[in-house]
């Protein structure tokens, strides 16, 4: 073994030196696209106009009504939005995936076209489609001479939350298909013929194998429909405040930029902490499949 390691040629100082050198264009882009205008939301959001270092900002904008009205509407959205993503991803997935049905495989295709779309598509389809002049009650005015729109549910929290679950249920089934695709169907096919029923066959074989990839797309859609801002703007629900849209209501509309960073601090912080768990559940999950596989 020595001889091993004395036959391995070691870097020059010039070759450390060059390493070192190629850390620092990285380094010096985060810096200046990341870091700078990070640290100057902070400062704002700790020293306002005043330029004094103080936590009184913080007090005042966590104690108000607005801001916890904000906090309790974009975590309800998030996790409402996430949990009809998941299940709706996983029951579309094993469709696609274990039920032969002509085009299944483009339909796979197009989901991945879907996730390219920009969100705000889906929340001016959903306008035109369920909106007070949108095809479906339109239609039902005249079909019950009704002088005023009967849905309304468009302009509302539920409205948010199923054009959120339109848009990120791909983001869901991404994962879980290219994870169905490596179970051995042989498995599935053996515990038909035992007898197995197709909800224990689910729970017994699919669902553990698919465990990984609901966490991962899960996670991600929890990440982004807290972040969400288009689809929220767009559809314009009435008393539906996420800290994004408050955050732009701060900055741009009442030129409250104090306050506007210290909500983003306070969104950062919530993205980063549902970025650790995630992290955290993959780490485990993932360990725990490969010990029991």
């Amino acid at each position: 073994m020595a001889d091993m390691a004395m036959a391995i040629p070691q870097p020059s100082r010039s070759g450390r030196a060059m390493r070192r050198f190629w850390v620092a264009p990285p380094l010096t882009i985060l810096a200046l696209l990341f870091f700078y205008p990070l640290g100057l939301i902070l400062r704002q959001a700790l020293e306002g106009d005043q330029h004094v270092v103080s936590l009184a900002g913080f007090d005042a904008v966590l104690r108000s009504n607005q801001f916890l009205s904000g906090l309790f509407h974009t975590i309800t959205i998030a996790l409402t939005a996430s949990a009809g993503c998941l299940v709706l991803g996983f029951v579309l997935s094993l469709i696609i995936s274990f039920i032969p049905f002509p085009g299944a495989r483009l339909i796979g295709r197009l989901i991945d076209t879907f996730i390219a779309l920009p969100t705000f598509l889906v929340a001016l389809a959903f306008t035109f489609i369920y909106g007070s002049a949108g095809l479906i009650n339109q239609s039902l005015m005249h079909m019950m001479h009704l002088d005023l729109p009967p849905l309304h549910f468009l302009y509302s929290q539920w409205g948010v939350i199923l054009a959120e679950i339109t848009v990120y249920t791909p983001f869901v089934m991404r994962p879980l298909l290219a994870n169905f695709s490596l179970i051995d169907a042989a498995q599935i096919e053996v515990a038909s013929s035992l007898g197995a029923r197709p909800w224990r066959i689910v729970r017994q074989i699919i669902l553990p194998a698919a465990l990984p990839a609901l966490i991962a797309g899960g996670s991600l859609c929890l990440l982004l429909t807290v972040n969400e801002f288009g689809i929220v703007l767009f559809i314009g629900a009435k008393g539906v405040i996420t800290l994004p849209l408050l955050i732009y209501d701060k900055a741009i509309q009442e030129f409250d930029y104090t306050t506007a960073c210290i909500i983003a601090v306070v969104n950062i912080v919530l993205s980063l902490g549902l970025y650790a768990l995630y992290r955290l559940a993959v780490s485990y999950f993932g360990g725990r499949r490969v010990s029991l596989g």
